[in-house]
């Protein structure tokens, strides 16, 4: 749990820098920083993929 948890926190960081640097969008940090629940597999994984694939879903319009 301890080094699942420290991924999503680089993941976190890694957005706020990018956002900071205005060399992503807000969306776009968002998606990266739901990466690094789905990567650690943390307790967060299993809803956020649920999240992402129903974006997915709605957004490929099956």
């Amino acid at each position: 749990m301890i080094v699942s948890l420290s991924i999503t926190i680089v993941f976190a960081i890694l957005s706020a820098v990018l956002i900071r640097g205005r060399r992503v969008s807000l969306p776009t940090a968002l998606v990266l920083w739901l990466s690094g629940f789905t990567l650690a597999s943390t307790g967060m994984a299993d809803p956020v993929n649920n999240i992402l694939a129903t974006v997915t879903r709605i957004v490929s319009g099956h």
